[in-house]
């Protein structure tokens, strides 16, 4: 389990002067939680999210008794990225908790070595689960892929046992498609009897240009 130090905020400084003394305001909330805003630690926090994310359990010490919580959203500076703001959420002892959870795919699929391509479809999958059991994320082996056309969905992925599926389960996580190869038309030079060609259609029939001034002349007289 993961310990994170947070203090209560007592309201005197504005969000702005709490993060330049480097802490970040916060709030966590839950069911049976009224909403408590707390300053975090930036640098300490940063890291925590940097390497857990949303799907790991975290214990907030600090304020009264520590509290089971998860990252429920977090604010970012729109050019730096720095977090500005969170939300953790606190979660109620004994109760399931609805979560999309994160795929992680591994191995090579053969298929792809006679021409497939493999298209990820699904990227997280919805799950209801004890605290206990939330997995940080999903395996999803896309090595039994062998022919173009196979499919893994998502009643095929492993779940923890407690867990129980939101996303619908006929759908596509992963498959094989053919790869499309667009060929371009060539472009050859025109033959001899070709440029020929085109150059006598260019050129008047033998007679024709006499003939032509011969109507002129017959118009002007």
């Amino acid at each position: 389990m993961i310990s994170l130090p947070v203090t209560k905020r007592d309201g005197k400084q504005t969000a702005d002067a709490l993060r330049k003394s480097g802490v970040m305001p916060a709030v966590f909330y839950g069911p049976k939680e009224t909403s408590t805003a707390i300053t975090i630690p930036l640098p300490a926090f940063e890291r925590l999210w940097r390497e857990s994310g949303e799907t790991t359990i975290i214990t907030l010490t600090g304020v009264g008794e520590p509290k089971e919580v998860l990252i429920q959203d977090v604010a970012e500076h729109p050019v730096t990225g720095t977090p500005l703001h969170a939300d953790f959420y606190v979660l109620e002892k004994g109760k399931k908790i609805e979560i999309a959870v994160p795929i992680e795919f591994e191995g090579i699929a053969p298929a792809e070595k006679e021409g497939g391509v493999v298209v990820k479809v699904l990227h997280e999958i919805e799950i209801k689960v004890t605290p206990a059991e939330l997995p940080q994320h999903l395996t999803v082996d896309v090595s039994k892929l062998e022919k173009i056309g196979d499919h893994i969905t998502v009643a095929q992925v492993k779940l923890p046992l407690s867990a129980e599926l939101i996303t619908d389960p006929e759908e596509l996580v992963v498959s094989i498609t053919e790869q499309k190869i667009v060929e371009e038309e060539e472009t050859k030079p025109p033959t001899d009897e070709e440029l020929a060609a085109q150059a006598a259609a260019a050129t008047p029939a033998e007679g024709e240009e006499g003939g032509a001034a011969a109507e002129k002349k017959e118009k002007k007289e």
